[in-house]
């Protein structure tokens, strides 16, 4: 079973929490945002636009194909005026031709059927010298065994059929990047980031996201009786650590639009 982001039991699994300086401080160095123009391409609950804002961008439109996650996310950012949300599909957004400074799209990718179609439109979308940054996790990414820091690695050590899940979706490093080259962008640049995701207090709360599949797609996959045993083998893991401070490795793939 995959996600339905067009659930409204699933409304708040990608809003809720702020994004950690580990990913502010890896967007910084890559471009200075101040004043600029960005698009979130698959914005979810509007994390991250939110982010964009703090890191100084004059606007941000956010994009996606879900009315359930675009509710969540306006509901958000209610207090920020230089926030737009916008139903539209990453491959056709319906925005107009070089309308962003930067192009953002974080955990989207892996959902895509047609990259080509995809950067196809990021292209189009930016203006000259404009910068699409993208942001996802590749096989490789995923596995990292699981420790108190990755706790992902424990997906997989407790149900080895999941990176079954995962060799099926997951992008290439090269596959994206010969996508960004053939359609159009260049100055190409590939990072990985470890991003910390959250950090819990006790096992309790992380042990209460899990169950809620919270930002979670992957566990999607599983049963709720599958859950609750996958939670249960973590929690004799986890349950002394204190504070749990989740990290997950990211892959970065630059362009830019000349």
């Amino acid at each position: 079973m995959n996600i339905d982001f067009h659930d409204q039991k699933n409304k708040a699994t990608y809003s809720g929490r702020a994004v950690d300086q580990s990913w502010s401080q890896a967007m910084l160095k890559l471009v200075d945002p101040t004043g600029k123009h960005v698009i979130d391409v698959g914005s979810g609950g509007g994390i991250y636009s939110r982010a964009w804002l703090e890191l100084g961008a004059a606007s941000v439109v956010g994009v996606d194909f879900s009315q359930v996650m675009l509710s969540a996310a306006r509901e958000n950012t209610q207090d920020l005026a230089a926030i737009t949300f916008l139903h539209g599909n990453a491959l056709n957004t319906g925005l107009p031709d070089c309308s962003a400074d930067i192009v953002f799209a974080r955990a989207l990718i892996h959902h895509l059927d047609d990259l080509d179609a995809f950067f196809a439109e990021m292209f189009r979308l930016l203006r000259p010298g404009g910068m699409c940054i993208i942001q996802d996790r590749t096989l490789e990414d995923i596995q990292f065994a699981g420790t108190a820091e990755h706790i992902r690695g424990y997906f997989f050590s407790c149900y080895p059929h999941l990176l079954d899940t995962e060799k099926n979706r997951r992008p290439e490093r090269e596959q994206v990047m010969l996508a960004q080259q053939r359609n159009g962008l260049s100055c190409l640049e590939f990072h990985t980031l470890w991003e910390v995701r959250r950090t819990y207090r006790v096992w309790d709360e992380l042990k209460a996201d899990l169950l809620d599949r919270t930002g979670r797609s992957i566990l999607h996959a599983l049963s709720d009786v599958e859950l609750e045993a996958l939670v249960d083998y973590m929690g004799q893991k986890l349950s002394e650590q204190q504070p749990i401070v989740e990290k997950d490795r990211w892959s970065l793939w630059i362009g830019t639009k000349e």
